[in-house]
């Protein structure tokens, strides 16, 4: 069962992933890969909220926790991508760019990540 709901997560957040980049595509016209960007970003937010509340929380099943950290968010977030963005942007000449783009995604993620956790904590508070 853990196998299908990862997979049902997983082709949910890819299409979620795929949603993103037409759109951005649609806005922005730029060689900075700014859906992944923000795709990874959304995905550590929402993650470290998730995380940090269910675990907190204890009344969730593990097979749900996995199904939506890994199959959704793992598929909706990409590090393959991410770092095929990087590369092209390096041997685009692009360098600045290419490390700003690390920076970003690497400082980004983790502050996403732990805003996500604290506003679970926060949240919990409130309510309490």
């Amino acid at each position: 069962m853990i196998y299908l709901l990862v997979g049902v997560g997983g082709a949910i957040g890819s299409l979620l992933r795929y949603s993103i980049s037409l759109m951005t595509i649609n806005l922005l016209t730029t060689s900075f890969p700014i859906a992944t960007l923000i795709t990874n970003f959304l995905g550590s937010f929402i993650l470290g909220w998730l995380t940090h509340s269910m675990i907190k929380k204890n009344n969730y099943s593990p097979q749900l926790m996995t199904a939506l950290g890994t199959g959704l968010i793992g598929s909706f977030t990409t590090f393959s991508t991410f770092s095929v963005e990087t590369i092209q942007l390096f041997e685009g000449g692009q360098y600045l760019l290419g490390i700003l783009y690390i920076l970003l995604s690497i400082m980004g993620g983790l502050l996403l990540s732990f805003i996500g956790s604290l506003m679970s904590t926060k949240r919990k508070e409130v309510n309490s």
